[in-house]
């Protein structure tokens, strides 16, 4: 689990309600796929920015329908623009991709535990995304990038169900011919004129380039997906306490309060939702947790 001694953790300024949301105004949606879309969000009020570690999360809140926890997608060192990216699935959702310009939502946060970004230093570090998993990993990808000439070797590995369903798809090139991440693309299904890679995206793990006693590993997307990512990982050699996770997932009230988030003896608004996955992995294939 990570600890705010490990400077893992930001919270709202001291001082503020955490259960008060603060009002945001949309500034652009953007739709990535068909049912896939981003909102860009300024502050309303008075505001040097909006900061947060990459990993965290937000409780987002539309007027008169609800609030749901969506990760923040955005660029840690642009905290002008706050970014969210989710899917429409369910009331809240639905009625987010309805919002325009100028319309106004709840902000609560930024709450939770980030990816390991002082760990990674001079390491190797490998991301592994599985659908809009991509999401919650792009802020530590914007970090990484920022930093490259004191980092090591970056690489992603991303898979989606179709091309259609790629995220990000102008960044993910811009990454890779200016930035200098390696990023390895895999589809399930292949159509039109896919000529890349087709599978599952483990299949990427056997033969992607990085050295597992430098690695260190940062996976997101479905539960069964991040399972055997991790089994191919460790196949590779790199040890289940380099490897992180992120859980984000059932949670009503972001602090603690609700304990829909519990998840064994934690909770995973306030103890993640990146956790480390030596520390959780008795608990993963738990159903009813």
């Amino acid at each position: 689990m990570a600890t705010e001694s490990e400077g893992l953790k930001l919270r709202n300024a001291p001082g503020t309600d955490p259960m008060r949301p603060a009002l945001f105004e949309v500034h652009r949606v953007r739709q990535e796929t068909r049912d896939t879309f981003t909102l860009e969000l300024r502050s309303r009020g008075p505001s040097d920015g909006f900061q947060f570690l990459p990993g965290q999360f937000n409780m987002v809140y539309v007027f008169g329908v609800g609030e749901v926890p969506i990760s923040i997608s955005g660029d840690p060192n642009r905290p002008n623009a706050l970014f969210h990216t989710t899917r429409a699935v369910g009331a809240v959702t639905k009625a987010m991709r309805r919002l325009r310009r100028g319309d106004v939502l709840g902000i609560r946060g930024p709450f939770g535990a980030s990816w390991p970004v002082n760990e990674v230093s001079a390491r190797e570090v490998i991301i592994v995304a599985g659908g809009i998993g991509l999401a919650p990993l792009r802020p530590m990808i914007y970090q990484l990038l920022s930093q490259r000439d004191q980092r090591g070797r970056v690489v992603l590995l991303y898979g989606a169900r179709t091309p259609d369903e790629i995220l990000f798809t102008h960044e993910l090139q811009q990454w890779r011919t200016q930035l200098g991440l390696e990023a390895f693309v895999t589809v399930d299904r292949a159509h039109g004129d896919w000529q890349g890679n087709v599978g599952v995206v483990t299949t990427l793990i056997p033969k992607a380039p990085f050295d597992p006693s430098q690695a260190v590993a940062l996976v997101c997307g479905p539960e069964v997906m991040m399972r055997f990512t991790v089994m191919e990982l460790s196949k590779r050699g790199i040890s289940k306490n380099r490897i992180y996770i992120s859980m984000e997932r059932n949670m009503k009230c972001g602090i603690g309060l609700c304990g829909h988030c519990q998840f064994g003896p934690y909770y995973v608004c306030k103890d993640g939702p990146v956790f480390r996955y030596d520390q959780v992995q008795d608990l993963i294939p738990l159903r009813e947790i």
